[in-house]
């Protein structure tokens, strides 16, 4: 058994045809109508196995290659962000790590966002040019000038997040993409804010897009999984080299759980964007908040790029501080009832975490990020009049 094949599942079906057909097959053996969990580590091999790649990815063999789950979760994400392939691996983290791993070398050079997810950040820091010999230049991506002026010919990668984790900092995806085409440079997106059908990098020119797919694309707090999209080609070879090779593949039970969770993707983004903006302008509106920091809000320094490129809404994240030190952070925080505070993002329940402002990240952080900290509020799937209720209470009980 495999699962259905993508021609199946036409690209001119509308987002949520597509969510609840692609990758998904009819179990020939029981006839259920969900690709069951296969828990295998093996597959059984033909009558005469001479001819087979023992490395191979396609079929189902061995499951550090590929397994029925991942085979399912690969065609539907590449369908759902119009690549050509994907590779699901077992956390956002590996997927970074593949893309990084697969395509540079020593003495190669990177230009990466300088605001950016902590455990990429240190890979550029720190353990890449430490371990491999491997250079980053870090700049302000929102500004394609910057990006340009950056790239050396020894360059093989520019590297951004189309919404910066933790400032929602927003990055004009086409206008760097024509800087890296003419430079014959590699450009990978870390989309994570912003699943389909919110952003689709590809379509505006990215050669990769990566996501945690433990975050919105599970949705439910409950399975870890990461993956990269992009042609053919590419992702074979991350495939061959950062997969098979090096091992960090997703498990058949959390790829199983991340291809039940994606089947409602676009009816949960359109949930979460709608609710981040009202909670967003509800903040923006009160005086006990010193800043927001939400691409929805005209006041965003790349609101106009955000409505440029984004879809469907602005997402689910936003960052802000309330006026005052860490300890008042804390008491806000501290009187939420229906807000939980717990790291990670997209899941169903609203999720909030207070972060200093010290650290070698913070340094490329707006001063006011940097002078108050921020908190960090993944908008979940809760009525939003309960999330502004619930802010505007536990507002009243810090400043009483």
């Amino acid at each position: 058994m495999t699962p259905r094949p993508d021609k199946h599942v036409p690209q001119t079906l509308a987002a949520f045809s597509q969510a609840v057909h692609a990758g998904n097959d009819i179990d020939s053996g029981t006839g259920a109508v969900r690709t069951p969990i296969v828990m295998a580590n093996s597959y059984a091999l033909p009558e005469d196995p001479s001819s087979i790649s023992w490395s191979g990815t396609d079929v189902p063999l061995y499951t550090r290659n590929s397994g029925v789950n991942q085979l399912g979760l690969q065609q539907k994400l590449a369908l759902l962000d119009r690549g050509e392939d994907a590779v699901a691996l077992a956390s956002g983290v590996a997927a970074l790590h593949a893309v990084f791993f697969t395509f540079l070398r020593t003495g190669d050079h990177v230009v990466v966002s300088d605001v950016a997810y902590e455990a990429t950040f240190k890979l550029f820091r720190e353990l890449l040019p430490e371990k491999y010999g491997i250079l980053a230049t870090f700049v302000d991506t929102s500004d394609p000038v910057a990006v340009a002026a950056a790239i050396r010919p020894e360059t093989r990668l520019v590297h951004v997040e189309a919404i910066a984790n933790p400032t929602t900092r927003v990055t004009d995806i086409a206008a760097v993409a024509v800087i890296t085409r003419a430079a014959g440079v590699l450009l990978s997106v870390d989309s994570t804010f912003t699943p389909p059908p919110v952003l689709r990098p590809l379509e505006l020119g990215a050669d990769l897009v990566v996501h945690s797919l433990t975050k919105y694309i599970n949705g439910h707090g409950d399975a870890m999984g990461g993956a990269v999209i992009g042609s053919r080609e590419l992702i074979q070879r991350i495939k061959s080299e950062a997969m098979v090779d090096v091992g960090g593949v997703i498990s058949p039970f959390n790829a199983w759980l991340i291809v039940r969770g994606s089947v409602t993707l676009p009816l949960r983004i359109r949930q979460h964007t709608e609710s981040a903006q009202r909670v967003a302008e509800f903040l923006a509106a009160d005086p006990r908040v010193a800043y927001v920091a939400y691409p929805g809000l005209p006041g965003h320094p790349q609101h106009d790029a955000a409505v440029r490129q984004f879809r469907h809404g602005f997402g689910g994240m936003l960052a802000f501080a309330v006026d005052g030190d860490p300890a008042t952070q804390n008491r806000f925080v501290a009187a939420l009832r229906v807000i939980t505070s717990a790291v990670s993002l997209g899941h169903d329940e609203s999720l909030i975490v207070h972060v200093s402002g010290a650290g070698p990240r913070a340094a490329h952080y707006p001063e006011e990020f940097q002078r108050l900290g921020h908190l960090r509020l993944s908008v979940g799937l809760e009525d939003a009049g309960d999330l502004i209720g619930d802010l505007s209470a536990a507002l009243d009980e810090t400043f009483a």
